[in-house]
């Protein structure tokens, strides 16, 4: 009997672990399913979700995906905006993150691919999509907010530099 359960329990765990291990194909069924149109291209997938742009980028060797959705230009943007998406980054984006890459501010989301679950893919298209979409005015992701300084846009303080 003890015999029976142990090996029911490594069953069970096996299966577990096998069945999260995500590849291209079951990213892109899930995409599918909950994007409005899909275009691959290489490894990239290219989708509108709620007429909104994402691109989802993997590599498998490196066990690496990121969704990602693009947001302004960065020379349409001032210091506020950019403080605040910083601030964001810590208190409010959650999951996503704001990044600044080829002049465009873009929401990103970033994990190792075979670890990924299908709720954890649903959930990220979600999150990019609402930090792209709040962008300018909350700032967040989901309505989750982390405590601490809630004041988004602070000013540096300059450093007096000291001489040699």
């Amino acid at each position: 009997m003890r015999n029976s359960i142990l090996a029911l329990f490594m069953f069970v765990g096996l299966g577990i672990l096998s069945a999260q291990e995500m590849t291209p194909t079951k990213l892109y069924e899930i995409i599918e399913k909950e994007a409005d149109t899909v275009k691959v291209n290489g490894n990239q997938y290219q989708f509108l979700f709620n007429e909104a742009m994402l691109i989802c980028v993997f590599d498998e060797n490196a066990n690496r995906m990121r969704i990602i959705s693009p947001i302004v230009e960065r020379e349409k943007l001032g210091e506020e905006e950019l403080l605040n998406a910083l601030v964001a980054n810590f208190h409010s984006a959650l999951d996503v993150k704001y990044a600044l890459s080829d002049e465009i501010i873009w929401s990103v989301y970033t994990h190792p691919l075979k670890e990924l679950s299908e709720h954890q893919v649903v959930d990220a298209i979600q999150q990019v999509y609402a930090a792209a979409l709040t962008f300018g005015s909350s700032y967040s992701s989901t309505n989750l907010v982390f405590p601490g300084n809630k004041k988004k846009v602070e000013k540096p303080k300059a450093k007096p530099l000291k001489k040699t």
